[in-house]
């Protein structure tokens, strides 16, 4: 089984490359973010056409995530990170396929920092640790995938030193996913591959992809029973060099059944 995230950067603009890659690729389960369309705006007869179930969560102009699910309808968890009942953003879906409970999540970006849009990350992410205390002490497999915007460690980027002062690098932000990470949740990626540079996300800017300048901030943190089934790691990198192309590649893992 397959489980993949996804920051489609627009799913209207996006579409092609998306149905491209279900089809060649044929993911089980699929986190989708930044879907920058309202709800009626999501595509959903291309996708059923596609074998996939879905719901989403979307928002004008901006943010948006959703979660499909080949061959069968995701049953909804629920739709909004709890902690802040005047949050307007979408930006986090919860479902359960299959005997695995989804948690998709597009963490706020955080830029320009410090000011507001810092501080909402940080209190965003607060809120994401309490209830991720939940979801890892399910006895059910559980997922947690999505786009963090968070570079892990220096390892995780091409060049520190140009993205110092950006919110994805700040020690605040590192802080904040490690402690989640402290709850005995698995880097899915980075697990597989402890030794190896692999990025999810290149700018368009600077000829980023074609000197492979990336970031990793596309994570899938899975609970203990879940990791207890992971096989395989990785990114499908072919997908962003595609025309017209989001500026993330899927990132993926590979369960047993």
């Amino acid at each position: 089984m397959k489980i993949a995230t996804f920051n489609v950067n627009g799913i209207t603009s996006r579409l092609p490359r998306l149905l491209e890659w279900l089809e060649k690729e044929s993911p089980d389960i699929v986190c989708l973010q930044e879907l920058k369309a309202l709800d009626t705006g999501f595509p959903i007869v291309p996708i059923r056409a596609a074998g996939y179930g879905a719901i989403w969560h979307g928002q004008r102009s901006w943010n948006g995530v959703a979660i499909l699910a080949k061959d069968e309808e995701p049953v909804e968890i629920r739709r909004g990170l709890p902690g802040d009942p005047d949050d307007t953003h979408s930006r986090y879906i919860e479902a359960k396929v299959k005997d695995i409970v989804v948690g998709c999540l597009y963490l706020p970006n955080g830029n320009p920092q410090p000011g507001p849009k810092f501080d909402y990350k940080l209190a965003w992410f607060e809120r994401l640790i309490e209830h991720a205390k939940g979801l890892f002490k399910l006895k059910q497999p559980a997922v947690l995938a999505g786009d963090y915007n968070v570079v892990p460690t220096d390892f995780d980027i091409y060049n520190p030193k140009s993205w110092r002062k950006d919110a994805l690098l700040q020690p605040e932000s590192r802080d904040a996913y490690q402690r989640l990470l402290a709850q005995g949740w698995i880097d899915a990626v980075r697990h597989c591959h402890p030794d190896e540079q692999i990025y999810t996300f290149w700018d368009y800017f600077r000829d980023h992809w074609k000197r492979n300048a990336g970031l990793r901030i596309d994570h899938l943190l899975l609970n203990k029973p879940l990791a207890a089934r992971l096989k395989d790691a990785n990114v499908d990198r072919w997908v962003r060099d595609q025309p017209k192309p989001s500026d993330h590649a899927p990132t993926w893992i590979e369960i047993s059944e």
